[in-house]
């Protein structure tokens, strides 16, 4: 399966539309994470109709109120949890929750887990707390960065790889 996540769409304030190439990896993806701050209803509606529906969001603090996005939402495929939140706070309370339940790999035979943290629009891919924590950038380049990225993850019994993009060659084993 595969899952993209991106985030800080910022779309119109920082971009007319999203780069044809995250327009096209939505498209191809099986299902998308999104960590917030689409900037409009028509960002949110391009992205939902991009993923055929399959999408799980949060809240951004420009988002508008209308969308009624959660502060924290988690998404499981395949044996691998991912906590999407754009608190790192409220996303570490949330993986704290899961593993008081037994519900983190190590315990009890749970999940993987693997937090989605939006509001950097520098991309990082970081271990912290023994969680695994991905921040995807900005999907348009949003200031202060100046380049638009994304990672797209591959899942598969448990076991996933991560891509940062934009990649010259995109290939997983």
């Amino acid at each position: 399966m595969q899952v993209a996540i991106l985030g800080d769409t910022h779309v119109p304030s920082s971009a007319d539309r999203l780069p044809a190439w995250v327009r096209q990896r939505l498209t191809d993806a099986d299902y998308t994470l999104h960590t917030g701050e689409f900037d409009s209803v028509d960002a949110y509606e391009t992205v939902l109709a991009l993923t055929d529906g399959m999408v799980t969001a949060v809240a951004g603090e420009d988002d508008p109120p209308e969308l009624d996005l959660p502060m924290v939402e988690t998404a499981e495929f395949e044996d691998v949890t991912f906590v999407v939140a754009r608190d790192r706070t409220q996303l570490v309370d949330t993986v704290r929750e899961r593993a008081d339940a037994g519900l983190v790999a190590g315990e009890k035979n749970g999940p993987e887990i693997v937090g989605v943290l939006g509001g950097d629009h520098d991309p990082m891919d970081e271990r912290s707390d023994g969680v695994r924590m991905l921040h995807p950038g900005s999907a348009t380049g949003a200031p202060p960065t100046t380049q638009p990225t994304m990672f797209l993850v591959q899942v598969e019994d448990g076991e996933y790889e991560t891509v940062l993009l934009p990649h010259e060659q995109l290939q997983f084993d």
